[in-house]
């Protein structure tokens, strides 16, 4: 090193030439204005050497070694990317030009770098790679094949002719990485044509690829199913329930049922029995079901299928709590006084015969009283209503956040057309789907109290108190549309946000309110560590009640049977699994939602491809500097681009505002659209204003 160089990095690291850029730092080494270029060439070498950075303000600053940090990197389609640090520190921006050639998915170390803000950094090594494989579509370019992804977050990649496998200008292909060499495009092989792109079922099956998600389970683990399966099913060593009237309530289409329900009231104390589905019972730990449902974390639904995280023969078969059938429970038995305080919560291994497979709709009609199918169920079903109305008035009272959530229900008709009808939120109010909702979170709150107060581990589901920043734009932005709110904005709590919708329920602005609440709140997560549920202003809460389609339930489970087993073996592992497993399961879950997402997305985009030209009513759900998004009531959003809007407009984020001399767009403003063009390509619906 130069002594030149040498006297510059000191200088830097000491902080003396700290914002300085290279005029500065010439001046400071008392050089005249003519030694600038050799200054130059000097700092030039520094940052080839990774030594320094130059910032984006044109000054130069030292890496500081001491900060290093390692994560992984998730990059954006516009070529920079964000690092979640593993030391559980904020998460850093990437700029991209300090990518240095890492990709999405990435484990990375990295430094701080005083630039844009104080969570810059600069990646300084790739540490293992994250991307091995790209869905994309083949493309030919003088003579060179290529594969340009479907997610806009990967690189295209080179393929090599003897490694194409044949495929063809436009295939729809899977392709994994060979090689990475700095400075041109990673090398593939083709290993899987999945078809001709832009066909529908050929999106569709790349989307399942993409997301690493299968439809197919392995033949080592369908051999373990059938056997396990094969099993008798005897009474002994649990508790007998098949003398009480315990029965299922689920969706019209539900196969695998996880959960059953009884009541009784015994003077003015209900006891209500919630027998959920030991699949503990037949996936033990480390056999091949269980590191086949590990793997898949959870069932995936799409609008024509379902990617189950339990072989067919368990999910639908031994495991599923069916009519007339003896079935092995996990239960909870809870005693409630006469305002629905719980008095106390016992679990059990059990055995149930459930008496009837009954549906949301049938219990809503009994309630309402048609007796014509389930009359022996017709006084259980009034006492459960009883106890739910009493369960959500004590909820209320605590502060439980009612949002409203639009999910769409897409499914094909009986000429394989898409149905995308608009979404009703009464159907999710029922009376019926309250009471499984009030049963469930008992269930769940008392199986977490259960093992906090045995220090036993824990998969608990978490949701944390929103970040005091966004909630200082959401308390703007209501108080903005003329709600009058009064909080402690540093200490938020979940009845705070439950008064806000409750008192905006009738207003013009209660969607637009629910919708940046949502927006405010946290992503609930798997959590060793009690954390809190702040949605459901519960103090304790995890996940029980859904086995067979979660990995995290069948994790508590066998917490809790360790314990009734007394096995401090089995609870030591947990112990130590829990950690990890809270971080993969939240990931799993997370996959599964961008996967369901995406998919939903291929459905809209081929239901509204043929409305080229229609209008609709559609309310603005999203502002960018793009456009403005707008969103049918069937969860149909399109893009209306800012360039096709009159004059010009200014993106204001914190008011969800796009704003322009004349005319402003804000979020939950209806507005009149027109269908004007979609791409299916990129999945995308483009709508134009009408006025």
């Amino acid at each position: 090193m130069t002594e030149l160089k040498r006297e510059i990095l000191k200088r830097l690291k000491s902080g003396e030439f700290a914002g300085m850029d290279l005029t500065a730092i010439t001046r400071a080494l008392h050089m005249k204005p003519q030694a600038e270029r050799k200054v130059r060439f000097a700092l030039d070498e520094l940052v080839q050497e990774g030594k320094i950075v130059q910032t984006q303000r044109k000054t130069y600053c030292a890496l500081d070694e001491d900060g290093t940090f390692t994560g992984i990197l998730q990059a954006s389609a516009k070529g920079f990317g964000f690092i979640k640090r593993d030391d559980g520190g904020p998460d850093m921006m990437v700029p991209k030009r300090y990518m240095n050639g890492a990709y999405d998915g990435d484990l990375v170390s990295a430094v701080p770098v005083p630039d844009i803000d104080d969570d810059t950094a600069l990646i300084t090594q790739i540490l293992e790679r994250g991307l091995q494989r790209v869905v994309g579509n083949v493309r030919r370019e003088q003579g060179k094949l290529y594969v340009r992804p479907d997610n806009p977050r990967h690189p295209e990649v080179f393929v090599p002719r003897k490694a194409s496998l044949g495929a063809n200008d436009g295939d729809k292909v899977v392709a994994y990485i060979t090689d990475f060499t700095p400075g041109r495009a990673p090398e593939a092989r083709i290993t899987e044509i999945i078809g001709e792109s832009l066909y529908f079922d050929t999106e569709e099956t790349a989307t399942i690829i993409a997301f690493g998600l299968s439809e197919v389970f392995p033949d080592q683990v369908l051999k373990e199913a059938d056997e396990v399966c094969a099993r008798e099913i005897t009474p002994a060593g649990r508790q007998d329930f098949r003398g009480d009237l315990v029965f299922t309530i689920d969706g019209e289409d539900t196969r695998d049922m996880d959960d059953a329900v009884s009541l009784v009231k015994d003077g003015d104390r209900y006891i209500l029995g919630v027998h959920i589905a030991d699949v503990s019972g037949y996936v033990k730990a480390g056999s091949h079901l269980d590191k086949e449902a590990y793997d898949r974390g959870t069932s995936v639904y799409f609008p024509d299928k379902v990617l189950p995280m339990l072989p067919v023969p368990l999910s639908n078969g031994c495991c599923s709590l069916n009519e007339n059938e003896d079935r092995y429970t996990l239960s909870c038995v809870m005693t409630f006084d006469s305002d629905a305080k719980k008095l106390s919560a016992k679990l059990y291994e059990g055995i149930i015969r459930s008496a009837h497979k009954t549906t949301y709709p049938e219990i809503s009609a009994l309630l309402e009283g048609d007796t014509s199918k389930y009359p022996d169920l017709y006084e259980t079903v009034q006492l459960m209503k009883e106890l739910c109305l009493k369960m959500e008035a004590k909820r209320a009272r605590e502060g439980k956040i009612n949002l409203e959530i639009d999910e769409p229900h897409i499914y094909m008709d009986g000429d394989d057309n898409i149905q995308i009808p608009p979404v009703e939120h009464e159907d999710k109010d029922t009376i019926s789907h309250r009471i499984i909702e009030e049963f469930m979170i008992a269930a769940n709150e008392s199986v977490a109290e259960y093992l906090a107060k045995r220090q036993a581990p824990c998969l608990y589901r978490v949701h944390e108190r929103p970040d005091d920043e966004k909630v200082a734009t959401f308390i703007d932005f209501v108080q903005g549309l003329g709600v009058r709110i009064r909080l402690k904005q540093d200490d938020i709590k979940p009845l705070d946000f439950a008064r806000i919708l409750e008192e905006s329920r009738n207003l013009p602005q209660f969607a637009t309110i629910n919708q940046v609440m949502l927006r405010t709140m946290q992503k609930a997560r798997y959590c060793e560590e009690n954390l809190g549920h702040f949605g459901l202003a519960s103090p304790l809460y995890c996940h029980f009640t859904s086995p067979i389609r979660r990995y995290p339930d069948l994790f508590v489970h066998r917490a809790v049977k360790a314990i009734l087993h007394n096995s401090s073996k089995d609870l030591e592992k947990l112990r130590n699994d829990a950690h990890q497993a809270g971080i993969d399961c939240s990931a799993k879950e997370r996959n599964a939602d961008e996967a369901e997402r995406a998919v939903d997305t291929l459905y809209k985009v081929a239901y509204i491809q043929d409305k080229v030209g229609q209008q609709y009513d559609a309310v603005i759900s999203g502002v960018s500097k793009q456009g403005i998004y707008a969103v049918l009531d069937n969860t149909v959003e399109g893009l209306i681009p800012i360039e096709s809007l009159d004059g010009e407009y200014e993106c204001i984020p914190e008011k969800f505002t796009l704003s322009g001399r004349l005319k402003s767009y804000t979020l939950g403003q209806k507005i009149r659209i027109e269908v004007a063009d979609t791409d299916a390509v990129t999945r995308r619906i483009f709508f134009r204003e009408i006025t």
